[in-house]
């Protein structure tokens, strides 16, 4: 039976796409035990707290008892923002602007790095751009329903640094480009690699060989709902 530290754990866990408590451990920047130590204590950690205002936004009552709003930071609840092509913008009539898509098929270089192939052009919403976009059609089903197959995926490249449960577009080797939500995993010197779509594997790797492969963060997608 759930008490309140459970279910204030379980809020925690969906608002940041953890779902085992290595993830959760990797996104707090915390050891395994320091959660088995909180949960002796049935108590939600302070410093916990103030780390998930501060890399998701979330409200510390909304953590710890339920109470709305979840976000205090708009734009913070999720690793990606989902949103409904037109959905919400006929209203104000903001500046768009056409870009490059480009092709999840590009070349991967010997060094790492991301030869884009465009596809097509798309007009996006003016506040969507941000330095160092790309914008890719996704062409795979691992990140099912979150992703799905043929979203507009916006990729911030200058965002490469590694936090555990955001989603990133990475340069495996002998795989080429893949989106996955990715894990610290601190214990065994690696990352996890994962997908939404349970029928999918993890994969793991060192975290020396995935240093200079990830080619950007996963900032927003345009799909139908």
């Amino acid at each position: 039976m759930y008490n309140a530290f459970d279910e204030a754990l379980e809020r925690i866990k969906r608002a940041t796409g953890a779902r085992t408590q290595v993830d959760l451990a990797a996104i707090l920047g915390i050891r395994q035990s320091s959660i088995s130590d909180a949960k002796r204590r049935q108590s939600i950690p302070a410093d916990w707290l103030l780390k998930l205002y501060r890399s998701h936004g979330l409200n510390p009552d909304w953590v710890s008892s339920g109470d709305q709003p979840q976000v205090l930071r708009e734009g913070m609840a999720l690793p990606v923002g989902v949103m409904e092509p037109g959905a919400g913008y006929n209203a104000d009539k903001p500046k768009s602007r056409t870009v490059t898509v480009s092709s999840m098929t590009g070349v991967i270089a010997e060094d790492g790095s991301f030869q884009e192939r465009p596809v097509e052009m798309i007009s996006i919403p003016e506040p969507f751009v941000c330095p160092g976009l790309t914008v890719l059609k996704m062409e795979h089903q691992n990140m099912d329903p979150l992703l799905r197959r043929g979203a507009y995926l916006g990729l911030g490249k200058e965002q490469r640094q590694l936090r555990s449960g955001e989603i990133f577009a990475v340069a495996v080797p002998n795989e080429g480009l893949v989106i996955r939500r990715l894990f610290n995993d601190f214990e065994n010197n690696r990352v996890i690699l994962r997908s939404e779509n349970p029928s999918y594997k993890e994969e793991y790797i060192s975290a020396t060989a995935l240093a200079g492969n990830i080619v950007g963060r996963v900032c927003w997608v345009l799909q139908e709902l």
